[in-house]
C-alpha cells in the first residue's frame, strides 16, 4: 500500500465522520434533547441539603 493511499483514505473518512456529526447535531430531534439538558441545572429545587442545614443548627 502506498502511503498516498492511505492519507486519502484517512482524509475521506475523517470527512464522512465530520458530516455525520454535523447532519446528527442539527437533525430536528436533536434540538429537543439539547434543549432538555440545557435546562436540567434549572430544574433541580433550590432546598439545601439535611447535612448542610443541621450544621448551621449546631454552630
Amino acid at each position: 500500500m502506498d502511503f498516498t493511499f492511505v492519507h486519502i483514505a484517512s482524509t475521506v473518512l475523517g470527512l464522512i465522520c465530520f458530516v455525520a456529526i454535523c447532519i446528527q447535531a442539527y437533525s430536528k430531534g436533536a434540538k429537543k434533547k439539547f434543549e432538555q439538558a440545557a435546562h436540567i441545572p434549572f430544574d433541580e429545587d433550590d432546598q439545601p441539603h439535611e447535612a448542610a442545614s443541621s450544621d448551621e443548627k449546631q454552630g
